[in-house]
């Protein structure tokens, strides 16, 4: 049998009434015996609580869900947020997730850990719904960077909850964020022209590193390839002129045939022995790409480039075989996208095709409008009827 009772504080001044008097807010301990288990502990550190100042009430409604069901069904101490996280980790990595997302998971990790310690949080129950709220608005992050950052939270508490340490996911009821589709911007022709001569701007044209940069930003504007696949690039996969990008699921090989600017570059900054163009093989592929990506900013600084970014030389490649009449299908094939949908996404207003076919409805519609015709046939008097003109 469990009985509860009010442990007074010195400062309370119902001390002397004894543990009978229960209509002050000092702590509530419980005392007794569970089955053959005998115990005596402060009822807020059994539940996982940080505050002492419980209701009577809800006080025995525990005692009797205790009693009734022989045991108590609370962890004996609340989990912390860092060891959630440790956790959580631990499953990712035992999951053989790629090391690029468990990168993330850590930087999550890290984020909000130095966000509870601003707080003064330590327990993972502190991150209430509206706590959730207050820390995602200080997120830096906007559309779909908010939206992944978001759904990353999202699996942590529900990783959380069906761990037993939270009673709900309260980051299941965070509203998504708005997301607002920013255009593709390829480069165009002056800014493309500005890029190379930033390039040889950018150092002594006979270095091996400036010679690699420019081979970098050629491969990426005439293959469509990411950063992340051009800096880690394989000399094995450009051969005879062209460029092994995937196998498809038919297991048909996909090359992309390489112009001679592009195939003079990389000669120069192939070095016998080594495996890859842009890299050692030797550091972790993060750190190659970092270089590359640090170096590539400095020479849209130099150009003169507005929101330079290495994405825009693959959205270069898709966009200029766009116009150029190739059918989006093939487009896609090359950009390796694993749906059309994906790339009719992003460039469906530079399909050229598409954009004929547009002009071409709109000129037929001018054919069923009187107004349309020349003013030699028609003339228009006040009232906006038409009438022969002498």
């Amino acid at each position: 049998m469990l009985i509860i009772f009010r442990r007074h504080l010195k400062s309370c001044p119902h001390r002397k009434d004894g543990r009978r008097y229960r209509r002050c807010r000092c702590p509530i301990h419980v005392e007794g015996f569970l089955g053959n288990e005998p115990f005596r502990k402060a009822l807020h550190t059994l539940i996982g609580t940080r505050s002492p100042v419980l209701d009577w009430e809800r006080a025995q409604g525990l005692i009797r869900d205790w009693e009734a069901a022989g045991e108590r069904k609370v962890a004996s101490a609340p989990v912390t947020l860092h060891s959630a996280w440790e956790q959580y980790l631990d499953d990712a990595s035992a999951r053989h997730l790629a090391e690029s997302t468990i990168r993330k998971y850590r930087y999550a990790a890290r984020n909000m850990e130095l966000y509870a310690e601003k707080l003064g949080f330590r327990y993972l129950k502190e991150f209430t719904l509206e706590a959730l709220r207050k820390y995602r608005s200080s997120w830096p992050d906007e559309n779909l960077s908010a939206l992944k950052r978001l759904g990353l939270l999202r699996s942590f508490f529900r990783f959380s909850c069906d761990s037993g340490w939270i009673p709900d996911n309260p980051a299941k009821k965070l509203r998504n964020p708005k997301i607002v589709d920013r255009p593709t911007l390829p480069f165009d022709s002056e800014e493309m022209v500005r890029i190379l001569t930033a390039l040889n701007a950018y150092g002594d044209t006979k270095h091996l590193n400036v010679r690699r940069l420019r081979a970098l930003v050629l491969l990426m504007r005439f293959t469509g390839l990411r950063i992340s696949d051009a800096a880690t690039l394989p000399c094995a996969r450009a051969v005879d002129g062209k460029l092994f990008l995937y196998t498809s699921k038919a297991g048909t090989p996909v090359h992309c045939p390489l112009p001679p600017v592009v195939i003079q570059a990389l000669e120069r900054i192939r070095r016998p022995g080594e495996a890859y163009f842009f890299w050692t093989g030797r550091s972790k592929p993060k750190t190659v790409i970092t270089h590359w990506w640090s170096c590539i900013r400095k020479v849209f600084k130099l150009a003169r480039v507005d929101r330079g970014h290495p994405h825009r030389f693959r959205d270069t490649f898709a966009v200029d075989l766009l116009l150029q009449g190739v059918p989006l299908e093939r487009v896609s094939v090359l950009l390796g996208h694993k749906s059309i949908k994906v790339t009719e996404k992003h460039y469906a207003p530079w399909i050229r095709a598409r954009q004929e076919q547009l002009e071409a409805d709109v000129k037929r519609v001018w054919e069923s409008h009187p107004e349309t015709l020349g003013e030699t046939n028609h003339t228009y008097n006040t009232r906006g009827k038409t009438s022969r003109a002498n």
